[in-house]
């Protein structure tokens, strides 16, 4: 293993959440699919949100891990503080909405206030199934090999004009689901800056690692072997 990446894993750990054990491992997963060295840490919103710019650099990937969240205006900071940063990202689960979020403040698509996604329409802390229909060319051949069957948790409903909005100048539908309802987003003028509704680290296997995060890692390695 020549190359040694540096993640962070922006999220309140809590032993009781599989989805967060299950973050773990998928990273995991690709490190050994790539024969790469990955430290990755656990950093608490209430830590990150005290980062100076500089301490934004010493990794080399964010991956927002899924929820719940415990103080959604400290992630709605961190979120708009990493994009500026241009630093390869991967938002999951309920990071997902504050993402959004973010967008529709600093391009300011919400004119009269008015409320431009859904609550969560998943209910109570189980997970369903949703079904994933890649939009673009690259997501198409991303899940080639890979069950568009994934978990989630949380699942939102955008209002038709945002994602028209949205796709302008700002984002790119990645993804739908069987809902017609975007799941997947990617941000524009970023290498890397992913957002999802569902947990791809909970299908993610030692033998096939989720496509989502093994890329998400490719990126990271991309931006190390830049920075020489």
């Amino acid at each position: 293993m020549s190359k040694s990446l540096k993640i962070a894993i922006v999220g309140d750990f809590n032993f009781t959440y599989n989805s967060h054990h299950a973050t773990n491992l998928a990273i995991d997963h690709s490190a050994q699919f790539l024969d790469l060295d990955i430290n990755y840490y656990w950093v608490k919103l209430k830590e990150i949100v005290k980062f100076r710019p500089q301490q934004f650099h010493q990794y080399d990937g964010f991956l927002i891990a899924p929820g719940p969240i415990q103080n959604p205006f400290f992630l709605h900071g961190v979120i708009k503080e990493i994009i500026e940063k241009k630093v390869p990202t991967l938002i999951t689960g309920d990071g997902y909405k504050t993402l959004i979020d973010v967008l529709v403040s600093t391009h300011r698509l919400s004119s009269k206030n008015e409320k431009l996604i859904s609550d969560n329409l998943v209910e109570g802390q189980t997970f369903e199934k949703v079904m994933i229909r890649p939009h673009s060319p690259q997501f198409v051949q991303l899940y080639e090999n890979y069950s568009t069957i994934e978990l989630t948790s949380t699942r939102y409903s955008l209002y038709p004009q945002l994602i028209t909005d949205l796709q302008e100048d700002i984002a790119d539908i990645e993804a739908y689901n069987q809902f017609e309802d975007p799941e997947i987003i990617s941000l524009r003028n970023h290498d890397f800056f992913v957002g999802c509704g569902f947990c791809p680290q909970i299908s993610s296997t030692r033998e096939i690692p989720h496509p989502l995060i093994y890329t998400f890692v490719k990126a990271c390695l991309l931006r190390l072997e830049k920075a020489g």
